[in-house]
């Protein structure tokens, strides 16, 4: 590619499941020959809520590390990667928090003329996947992004069966991810990168 792609992989995970997307995610957005950012939202739940829930508990120890994401996260990025497990069929609190503090880029036109997508998680089998997002696509409508999906460009989606981004069933947090689910996650970075790529030297042109 002419120009290296920036990605910016920010994910919302409260057990790990949507975490080892995202790790997936950045992994792949990496071998594409991307410049990656993995970055989690900030929590809200309060500490006993987190305390009570031994795998919530453990998982904020294990990402403790993990760098919290800022708006200027999206300001250098040219492609962006959210995930988030559902919440009734919408994005987490945590990562709607985070998309409401991004009103001052918004106003700028600083979201505008990037390449957005997504992935998510669910507890039960058609627990929401499609309705979250198609709900987190609403957001890049308004900042003016380019939708990158990974659609049925493979025939490995003819498995995977989610054409609007990569989604796993964890079975109430009982079943990591598969090698299904992660190959539909590596696809949206990929082509997500190859879009942003095409767009940026186009851009750039």
């Amino acid at each position: 590619m002419a120009a290296q792609v920036k990605v910016a992989v920010i994910y919302y995970s409260a057990t790990g499941i949507t975490y080892q997307m995202a790790q997936a995610a950045a992994e792949a957005a990496g071998e594409a020959g991307a410049e990656v950012r993995l970055r989690k939202v900030r929590e809200l739940a309060p500490d006993e809520a987190i305390r009570s829930n031994s795998g919530w508990q453990a998982h904020r120890l294990e990402t403790q590390n993990v760098e919290e994401a800022q708006p200027d996260d999206l300001s250098w990025a040219d492609v962006v990667i959210f995930g988030s497990p559902t919440r009734y069929g919408l994005i987490a609190a945590q990562l709607k928090q985070f998309i409401d503090t991004t009103g001052p880029l918004w106003a700028q036109g600083a979201l505008a003329n990037k390449v957005y997508s997504g992935f998510t998680s669910t507890a039960t089998e058609h627990g929401g996947q499609e309705s979250t997002l198609l709900s987190l696509f609403h957001v890049f409508y308004h900042w003016g992004g380019i939708v990158v999906t990974p659609g049925y460009t493979e025939p490995s989606q003819f498995t995977a069966g989610n054409p609007y981004g990569a989604s796993h069933t964890s079975n109430n947090g009982e079943t990591a991810p598969d090698h299904i689910a992660l190959e539909a996650t590596a696809l949206t970075a990929k082509r997500a990168v190859r879009i942003g790529a095409a767009l940026k030297q186009g851009l750039a042109g």
